[in-house]
């Protein structure tokens, strides 16, 4: 029965991948954004409940990569689509509403460019297959892990829906700008830079000042900026590993 436990917390977060997709699909970006957040969640415990439970198998492993790509690999693509879109209707020259070329498919409307989104979701079909054959993986990643993408790119329809700025909504709505994010976040996915694991073996200072620093500040962020803080902390968490990365290589 205990070994059931993790893949249940698997499969929770599989369900509201699923659901996110659904809600994605239709436009509605921030409760999307709710249930990736929440599979994220039990993404992080399913783990958690399997090595204190002693329940780790193969078939977690792979149920595991299953459920994360459509909570972090299939709804940041879609997100990513409907963001495009949005640019494209939203776009104006001289304060005239200008309609760019896009393409009616039975009364579901979406341009060309947008299609370029569902990059972010090929990247992470292709880190999640990597990570599940790579043993060096085992303590540390690799690229970006795609929960953290994930909360990237579902911060950004948050900023524009809580955080009151005009300068974000015109910075957020650029295509140019999504453009840029979408080619970023799939290179980052498959990078080989190696990226900390927020695990922790002890809680000793000295072993974790890097993973102690880096959760005060990013604490410290989300109250001060709100959602507007996400895309800054996963930026940081890039940076602390390769700080932690050169401390590791100078001991040695």
């Amino acid at each position: 029965m205990k070994k059931f436990i993790p893949n249940g917390l698997t499969l929770l977060n599989l369900l509201c991948g699923t659901i996110a997709v659904i809600l994605a699909v239709q436009g509605s970006l921030i409760f999307a954004a709710y249930f990736v957040f929440a599979g994220i969640f039990f993404d992080f415990f399913d783990g958690l409940a399997a090595r204190l439970l002693n329940a780790q198998s193969e078939l977690g492993l792979q149920l595991d990569s299953l459920a994360d790509m459509v909570t972090s690999g299939v709804v940041p693509g879609i997100v990513m689509f409907q963001l495009f879109n949005m640019s494209e209707e939203n776009y104006t020259w001289d304060n005239h509403e200008v309609t760019q070329t896009m393409v009616n498919v039975d009364g579901f409307k979406f341009s060309f460019l947008a299609i370029f989104g569902l990059l972010i979701t090929l990247g992470s079909a292709y880190r999640l297959a990597k990570f599940n054959i790579d043993e060096e993986q085992a303590t540390s990643f690799i690229g970006l892990p795609t929960p953290a993408n994930a909360l990237f790119i579902l911060s950004l329809p948050l900023i524009l829906h809580f955080q009151e700025s005009s300068f974000l909504d015109s910075l957020i709505l650029n295509k140019w700008f999504l453009i840029v994010i979408t080619i970023l976040s799939t290179y980052m996915l498959n990078a080989r830079i190696a990226l900390f694991a927020l695990k922790f073996k002890s809680w000793g200072f000295k072993e974790n000042s890097i993973r102690y620093v880096f959760l005060v500040i990013a604490a410290l962020l989300l109250i001060l900026l709100q959602f507007a803080a996400i895309p800054l902390i996963i930026v940081l968490y890039v940076l602390f590993s390769v700080v932690m990365s050169f401390q590791q290589k100078s001991r040695a």
